[in-house]
């Protein structure tokens, strides 16, 4: 339950989100994802390390991992995308929140909730085209992956990537991620980094900070 002062706190919020114009950061260096669709097993321990790291009850998932089959035989095909907040450039979620809980780092472009400032009303969660905030009802709050922050801060990688078994889910500048110039164990020397991948909402809707190896079924032409 909110305790006076969060309600006054949020009252003061609202009044001053109301009198502002939204107007998208721009930050320093923008960092995000990169996820090789090929070499991923699917073993989800990237969701588990997620889940453990933030405490998160049955339900909400910050990090997913999505199983795409397809094909008839003899042509048949499978490979998995995972996906989490994207950090948008343009975040729809962060303009439509009413009391301002939703903000972008200047530093590094992290999109991140305060959650004091949080109603619960969801509207982040409705216009968001990739699914990244979700109601946690163990507290009537919205949440999302904000790429281990305090990790960041601290000079290490976020809790996902370091569970990944395979190396197959990295961070970085995301300019030199599709530029190709960040040579990890996820994109190797002849590899080539898309921002899209088929059944994913179109890039140009909030510009997403993620780029993927593209499985050779889940290019989009």
């Amino acid at each position: 339950m909110a305790t006076e002062r969060d309600k006054t706190k949020i009252k003061n919020a609202i009044k001053r989100r109301r009198k502002e114009v939204y107007t998208p950061v721009v930050p320093d260096v923008q960092l995000g994802f990169v996820h090789n669709n090929v070499d991923c097993i699917g073993c989800r321990a990237c969701e588990i390390a997620c889940k453990d790291k933030n405490g998160l009850p049955s339900g909400p998932r910050f990090r997913r991992v999505q199983y795409i089959e397809g094909g008839t035989f003899p042509d048949v095909f499978a490979y998995k995308v995972n996906m989490s907040c994207n950090h948008c450039a343009q975040p729809a979620c962060l303009p439509a929140c009413p009391t301002g809980a939703i903000y972008k780092r200047k530093k590094d472009g992290i999109v991140d909730i305060d959650s004091t400032l949080c109603i619960g009303c969801r509207r982040c969660e409705a216009t968001c085209p990739y699914g990244a905030p979700q109601y946690d009802p163990s507290d009537g709050l919205v949440k999302k992956c904000n790429m281990c922050v305090d990790e960041i801060d601290a000079g290490r990688r976020p809790y996902c990537v370091m569970a990944c078994m395979m190396r197959v889910l990295d961070i970085g500048p995301i300019d030199w991620i599709w530029a190709n110039e960040l040579k990890t164990k996820v994109v190797g020397p002849n590899d080539t980094v898309t921002r899209q991948v088929k059944n994913m909402a179109d890039p140009e809707l909030t510009k997403p900070s993620i780029g993927f190896v593209p499985h050779s079924k889940g290019k989009v032409s």
